[in-house]
């Protein structure tokens, strides 16, 4: 069964543009907060407007993300949205042509990478915004002895508790909510 919400990504040139480090950003901002113009994705990410609309236009091009048009205030005013609520891909659906394969590889590297860089950004924050969020904050991991479809059985029901979170309606009791970024990766290792 696929998830309408869910975009499969299977060309690598649409890998290739959701990899780039800024791209990733963008993409992460939209996901975080929604629709925004040009000038608020350019303040998130520390960026100069004329660098975030030409890497918005990629992501467009690439069916990422789209024109919010009825979000402007006027012509001048460029809104972009995600095109779906996210994004998933498999490195064995991109077959074995070797540029395919370092698009893939290098994919999947920068976006472990990312996933490392907002996990010390957390470790870097302050005393104090650490404990406003007190025992909230976690890591877990465990080593199991799995077969490869028990693993895959696995990432469903993590995926699946990421995505009924993900998905609930924010609850309008006047507490603020912040980003928070989650991730869990299950891989085959040795200790």
């Amino acid at each position: 069964m696929t998830d309408p919400e869910v975009r499969q990504i299977k060309d690598s040139r649409v890998l290739a543009a959701m990899s780039h480090p800024l791209r990733r950003r963008l993409l992460d901002v939209l996901k975080a907060y929604g629709p925004q113009p040009v000038g608020a994705l350019a303040e998130r990410t520390g960026q100069a407007p004329a660098n975030v609309s030409h890497h918005m236009r990629v992501l467009g091009e690439s069916g990422l993300v789209e024109e919010a048009t009825d979000l402007a205030r006027d012509r001048r005013e460029r809104w972009w949205r995600m095109a779906a609520a996210s994004f998933r891909w498999n490195p064995e659906e991109f077959g074995d042509d070797p540029a395919t394969t370092a698009v893939v590889d290098a994919a999947q590297s920068l976006n472990l990478d990312r996933h490392v860089a907002l996990v010390r950004a957390w470790f870097g924050a302050s005393e104090e915004d650490q404990r406003e969020w007190g025992h909230g904050p976690f890591s877990a991991d465990r080593w199991l002895r799995l077969t490869p479809d028990e693993l895959y059985a696995v990432s469903r029901e993590v995926v699946a508790v990421f995505d009924r979170w993900s998905a609930r309606a924010v609850p309008d009791d006047g507490k603020a909510r912040e980003p928070v970024f989650v991730l869990a990766h299950g891989i085959p290792a040795k200790p």
